[in-house]
């Protein structure tokens, strides 16, 4: 019989068969505290660069766990290279939106402020914590980089010109976001592979002055979101499931998962 595994963690040490891997503060005081497990209990631990692992808790007090790797469950997955920058919103929603792009396979979330963005701070920290708690939850093998918040006009002066910018516009000129992913797609099948970004604003949309700005750079293509207003948080979510539908990869089949 398969062992049952109590809980998923993300963990930055090495993992490899036969070896000790020790926990933070905040991983044993969730195995310990929260979760109330107990030495043998059975769990697994993964990153980017060792994939998945089944470990069993060897010995666990308050503060500290040590875990006993046994073995293989899963070797790290490629993942789509698709940033999200959006406009900070409050928090709840923030949370909320930090969580869904962790799911739709985000690779880094990057807030930035613009003008009509209301929100005047952004705790780095609780963005990455929540990231975190989503990739442990969504069975991904990755952890997101989430950078600090930045002004627009100083984000888009060191933008990397070979990513791609999907920009969810206001405009009733901006092509439906289906249709211009379709021709994408048509035009270039290995689009998917190289560097993206969706690009979201506040609750109060990008100032014209900012779509001029934007929609003139060539690596930036405007798109919409249809005949309905939506909230900032649901444009975020909508635009990024359209494009893994489309060029990510939805067309994978869920991977096989030993002992899960």
């Amino acid at each position: 019989m398969a062992a049952k595994i109590e809980t998923r963690l993300h963990v930055e040490a090495h993992i490899e068969k036969g070896t000790a891997v020790g926990l933070d503060h905040a991983g044993a005081h969730f195995l310990r505290s929260v979760l109330r497990l107990k030495p043998g209990a059975m769990l697994a631990v993964f990153n980017g660069q060792d994939g998945e692992w089944l470990a069993r808790i060897d010995g666990i007090g308050k503060g500290w766990c040590s875990l006993e790797v046994i073995e293989l469950r899963r070797l790290p997955e490629p993942e789509p290279d698709l940033w999200l920058v959006f406009a900070p919103i409050k928090r709840a929603r923030l949370d909320f939106v930090a969580e869904k792009a962790v799911e739709l396979g985000c690779s880094l979330l990057q807030p930035v402020f613009t003008r009509y963005t209301d929100v005047s701070r952004v705790n780095s920290e609780r963005l990455a914590a929540n990231a975190r708690e989503a990739a442990e939850q969504c069975e991904r093998m990755s952890l997101p980089v989430v950078r600090d918040v930045v002004a627009l006009d100083e984000l888009m002066a060191g933008w990397p010109l070979e990513r791609r910018i999907l920009l969810c516009a206001e405009s009733g000129a901006a092509q439906p976001i289906a249709e211009v992913l379709q021709d994408i797609r048509a035009g270039d099948g290995d689009a998917g592979r190289e560097p993206w970004a969706v690009m979201t604003g506040p609750e109060g949309g990008f100032t014209k002055g900012e779509l001029d700005a934007l929609t003139k750079l060539p690596f930036v293509t405007p798109v919409g979101l249809g005949p309905r207003i939506l909230r900032a948080d649901t444009a975020a979510v909508s635009a990024l499931a359209c494009w893994q539908a489309v060029l990510g990869d939805w067309e994978k089949r869920p991977a096989d998962r030993a002992g899960a």
